[in-house]
C-alpha cells in the first residue's frame, strides 16, 4: 500500500509524542513493505521522527502560514519567495521561539486551517494537493497525524480520489486552550469537517470515547489501535541504581506537571530514609517554558536541593534509554487527562515502574501492564506517598517494572501496531473503492 503520512513538526525542541509516534509508524510500515512518505508540515521534524525524509518538502511552512494569515499580500506571493520562507534553517530558528505551538496565540490560524480550501492558507493546500497528485507521489490512502488537519480531508478526497483517515491523540487539549471565540468556532467547524473523513484511529479507549462524545461520532467511525514502540535497545539494567533516582521524561512545561514532581521530590527528601534521593529530568523545552523552568529551579534552590537535580537537554532514543535505565521510578504528573503516555511504554520496556495520575489513559495502561501505581491528580503530597514505597523497596519496584516489561513485549510492539493499522487501512481503501464504484453505477443508471 502507498501511504502519505501528513505530520506537523514541533521544531525538534522537546519530546513530542505525536512526532515520535509518527516517525516510529513510518519506519515500521516501511519495514513491513509499505511505501510510506512522511510529509512534514509547519516545522522540521527529522531529528526526532525519522532521518529518512528523502526530498519531501515542508508544506504549510510555519512562517508562510502565519504571514498568509496576517496579510493578504502573502496569499499571492510567487513560489520563489515561499521557498525562501520555507527553508529548514529558518523554520528551525522560528521553532525555538516562544508561541510557535502555543494555542493561546494561534486561535485565528487554527480556525483558518480547519476551513481548508476556504481558509487563508488555500494556496498552501493547492500546492500540497498538486505534489500528492504527481504520479510518483500519488498515494492509495492519506493519513492525517491529528484532527486539527481535518480541513485538508475533503479537498484531498475530491482531487485525488483516495480515502483520508485521521489519527487521534490529545487534540482536545489544544482546542480547549484556544481563547474564545476561536475555541467554539474550531469545535463547530471540526464537527462538520469530521464527516469528510473515512476513519478515525484513536490511541486508547479513553480517548476514543472522549472524541466520540465531543464530535458526536458513531461508535463505528472511531477505531482503537494502541501505538507501540520500537523495542530494540530497550532493556532493564541488571542492578538497580546505587542511589534512588526519580525521573521525569516529557516536555519540561507546566502542563506536564514538572512542578508537581519537584514538590513531591522536596517532600520525599524530608524523609531521612530518602535523604540521598536524586531527581533526573529529560525531554527538552521551548522558549515559552523558560519562565516556568526558572520558577521550578528557584523553588528547588530554596530547599538547597538543586544540586541533586539533573536537567538533561538531549532526548534522542539512545539518550532516552540510558536515562530510563538510570531510574528507580518514573513519573510525569500530567495536569490534564491525556490520551497516550509514550513515556510510560518506554519506561516499562526498560523495566522501570511508573507512578501516574488517576485520570486519562493511565488507568487503562496500568490495568493492561501492572507496571505501576496511580495517585490523586494535581496533588504533590499524594504523589509523594505513591512514590515512597517504590523508592524504599527496590525489589518491589523491580517486580512491578518486570510485569510492565512483559506486558509491553506482548502487547505494545510497533510491529503489532503496524499489523493492526494495515488491516484497518486495507478495509478503508476497499470500502472507499466499493462506494465509488456504486456511485458510478448509479450515475450511469
Amino acid at each position: 500500500m502507498k501511504i502519505a503520512q501528513l505530520t506537523p513538526g514541533s521544531g525538534d525542541n522537546f519530546y513530542c509524542e505525536n512526532c515520535l509516534r509518527d516517525g516510529a509508524l513510518v519506519r515500521a510500515m516501511r519495514k513491513d513493505g509499505h511505501d510510506v512518505t512522511l510529509v512534514p508540515m509547519y516545522l522540521p521534524i527529522q531529528n526526532i521522527a525519522t532521518a529518512d525524509l528523502g526530498k519531501t518538502p515542508i508544506f504549510f511552512g510555519g512562517v508562510n502560514v502565519y504571514l498568509q494569515q496576517k496579510t493578504r499580500f502573502f496569499r499571492h506571493t510567487p513560489r520563489w519567495i515561499d521557498r525562501w520562507l520555507d527553508s529548514p534553517s529558518l523554520l528551525k530558528k522560528v521553532g525555538k521561539k516562544a508561541g510557535t505551538t502555543n494555542a493561546k496565540l494561534l486561535g485565528d490560524m487554527t480556525v483558518s486551517m480547519l476551513k481548508g480550501k476556504s481558509g487563508r492558507q488555500a494556496k498552501e493546500l493547492d500546492r500540497l494537493i498538486r505534489w500528492l497528485a504527481k504520479p510518483d507521489n500519488r498515494p492509495d490512502l492519506v493519513c492525517l497525524s491529528n484532527i486539527l488537519l481535518a480541513g485538508l480531508a475533503e479537498p484531498i478526497r475530491e482531487k485525488l480520489g483516495v480515502p483520508v483517515v485521521c489519527l487521534l491523540q490529545d487534540e482536545d487539549g489544544f482546542l480547549d486552550s484556544l481563547p474564545e471565540p476561536f475555541q467554539s468556532k474550531s469545535w463547530s467547524i471540526l464537527s462538520e469537517r469530521s464527516k469528510r473523513l473515512d476513519a478515525f484511529i484513536a490511541v486508547s479507549e479513553y480517548y476514543a470515547g472522549k472524541i466520540r462524545d465531543r464530535l458526536q461520532l458513531h461508535d463505528s467511525r472511531v477505531e482503537v489501535v494502541y501505538t507501540g514502540i520500537e523495542l530494540e535497545g530497550y532493556e532493564p539494567t541488571p542492578n538497580p541504581p546505587a542511589r534512588p533516582t526519580l525521573g521525569f521524561l516529557s516536555q519540561m512545561c507546566d502542563a506536564k506537571g514538572l512542578d508537581i514532581l519537584a514538590d513531591a521530590f522536596v517532600i520525599l527528601r524530608k524523609d531521612d530514609r530518602l535523604k540521598n534521593l536524586k531527581l533526573r529530568v529529560a525531554g527538552g523545552s521551548s522558549q515559552a517554558d523558560e519562565a516556568f523552568l526558572e520558577r521550578v529551579r528557584r523553588e528547588l534552590r530554596c530547599w538547597n536541593l538543586l544540586d541533586d537535580v539533573e536537567f538533561i537537554d538531549k532526548f534522542d532514543k539512545e539518550t532516552r534509554i540510558e536515562f530510563l535505565q538510570s531510574l528507580s521510578v518514573l513519573s510525569v504528573p500530567e495536569k490534564q487527562p491525556v490520551a497516550y503516555g509514550l513515556y510510560v511504554l518506554e519506561a516499562l520496556a526498560c523495566g522501570v515502574p511508573v507512578v501516574q495520575p488517576w485520570h486519562g489513559v493511565f488507568g487503562e495502561l496500568l490495568e493492561f501492564t501492572g507496571g505501576g501505581t496511580l495517585y490523586r491528580p494535581n496533588n504533590s503530597a499524594s504523589l509523594a506517598e505513591a512514590l515512597k514505597p517504590l523508592l524504599l523497596e527496590p525489589e518491589k519496584a523491580r517486580e512491578l517494572g518486570g510485569w510492565g516489561r512483559d506486558a509491553i513485549l506482548g502487547r505494545f510492539s510497533i510491529e503489532r501496531t503496524v499489523r493492526d493499522l494495515a488491516r484497518l487501512y486495507n478495509d478503508v481503501v476497499l470500502e472507499f473503492d466499493m462506494a465509488r464504484k456504486t456511485r458510478g453505477a448509479n450515475d450511469v443508471g
